[in-house]
């Protein structure tokens, strides 16, 4: 397995962000490709309080992700933007996939091994939420706060690290960042509610004041409506509930997620009201989900000052090109190092995968045209191979070019390394628009695959549905 980031000399960038404003970033001097060598490690990483046996796997973990040449600070790359009054990296870390390898304790080593990579090359914004466990849990809506949980410990463990090797800049972020979420239920009906999960979500991350605090969504889980009777929405409840938790302090900045451009409108107002500034809207974005209100959404973010986080910035895979791999002929450098094999060790489901594979290539008794996403990413290949970049990188930096932060999930050291290679550059306005010539060609949006949908969430009673209007 390889390591690698791009050679590139030392300079301050200005680039177009393609808004009508302008991204400064700067790349390290000296960059050079590294290896990563796997020493033998203890087999499982105890929550135990027991000093010796961490400090013992945080110096192997620390001798693992060395560089071999050159001295850890000169490989970070500085490529910031902000959210309120937080600078974070342009790229963040989805958890939604985070799990223990144990039933009964958190551990596991390759995530440990990627947070700690992402603290020392100043990437480190993790974005997770209270609802995220296990897969199967978070499927049948147990296992809340394992995630944030997991998240405290390994950020924990490779800050221990970090602290021993890192040297600090006012062009960094300021140690490792994290966003989470609140999730509207229907036993949660005051401002209190909010404010009493906020509480919870800082004890399990181990902190004082949490970096972000979104609404997971809108008020839509309404289970009595099936039985018809009304219920009022609670928007404006979990509204206060926001503002109270930055009015005592609990946050550092309030956001919301999946609101079009009508109800991120109608929180800021509210918020504004009780001088709490609106820091971020987080939906799904991506070049192949800009229809059904996302893109006028994201606009309209951008006019209001909203950072938009994106999420399903691949559109669960198809942007890395790995679903095509079979039927186009590929130019490998243009892959991520572990595109194909990550097919083999997929945790998705056998219906997300024969969505995903709809998508790729239609027909197959789908609406999707016979070839399905194949042009877009020849297009992407054809971009990816100019600029010695992966196919995966021209889409976290296509998302980046809108003005939005994408959000991909990550479970590995490679997948995190690809991502890292989507910061320090930018895609032309000229590639930007080819990009989406493409896309609008093939006549169909991403909308999710299996029960993973972009506009909808399985609540336990049923599907409850938004839209971005």
């Amino acid at each position: 397995m390889k390591f690698s980031v791009i050679t590139i000399t030392s300079a301050i960038l200005l680039s177009s962000n393609n808004n009508g404003g302008v991204n400064a970033f700067s790349v390290a001097p000296k960059t050079k490709k590294y290896g990563l060598h796997v020493l033998a490690m203890p087999t499982a990483i105890s929550t135990n309080n027991d000093s010796a046996r961490d400090a013992d796997i945080n110096n192997t973990l620390s001798k693992v992700l060395r560089p071999k040449t050159e001295k850890t600070a000169d490989t970070k790359i500085s490529d910031t933007t902000r959210i309120g009054n937080t600078v974070v990296p342009s790229i963040g870390i989805g958890t939604i996939s985070w799990s223990s390898d144990s039933l009964t304790r958190l551990e596991n080593l390759e995530l440990q091994s990627l947070v700690n990579t992402a603290c020392r090359e100043n990437a480190a914004f993790f974005d997770t939420a209270e609802r995220y466990g296990s897969r199967l849990k978070t499927a049948l809506g147990l296992g809340w706060g394992e995630t944030e949980m997991l998240t405290n410990k390994l950020i924990e463990r490779a800050s221990s690290i970090s602290a021993q090797e890192s040297s600090s800049s006012p062009d960094e972020v300021s140690g490792p960042l994290v966003a989470t979420k609140f999730t509207p239920s229907p036993w949660r009906t005051t401002p209190e509610s909010v404010v009493e999960a906020c509480r919870l979500s800082c004890e399990r991350l181990g902190v004082d004041k949490i970096d972000l605090y979104q609404l997971h969504m809108p008020d839509v889980v309404k289970p009595l409506r099936i039985f018809g009777f009304a219920q009022e929405s609670l928007d404006e409840v979990y509204w206060e509930g926001l503002a109270m938790c930055y009015q005592q302090g609990l946050v550092s900045n309030v956001g919301v997620s999946n609101y079009g451009p009508t109800l991120v409108t109608q929180c800021k107002q509210f918020l504004n009201a009780r001088g709490v500034p609106l820091a971020s809207n987080q939906i799904a974005y991506s070049l192949l989900g800009r229809g059904n209100g996302a893109q006028e959404t994201v606009d309209k973010c951008n006019e209001l000052g909203v950072k938009v986080l994106a999420a399903f910035p691949f559109a669960m895979g198809i942007l890395t090109g790995k679903y095509n791999s079979d039927n186009l002929d590929h130019d490998s450098s243009t892959m991520a190092e572990d595109t194909i094999t990550s097919l083999t060790k997929s945790q998705k489901t056998n219906m997300e995968l024969r969505d995903l594979n709809q998508y790729a290539k239609g027909g197959q008794g789908s609406d999707i045209p016979s070839g399905g996403v194949a042009p877009l990413i020849l297009e992407m290949e054809s971009i990816a191979k100019r600029r010695n970049k992966t196919v995966a990188q021209v889409a976290l930096n296509y998302c980046i070019c809108k003005g939005t932060i994408p959000i991909p999930g990550a479970r590995t050291q490679a997948q995190l390394s690809d991502n890292l290679g989507a910061m320090g550059w930018r895609l032309t306005s000229y590639e930007v628009q080819s990009l989406e010539e493409k896309a609008n060609m093939l006549g169909f949006e991403f909308e999710g695959a299996g029960f993973k949908r972009t506009s909808e969430k399985f609540v336990g009673y049923g599907v409850e549905k938004w839209t971005l209007d």
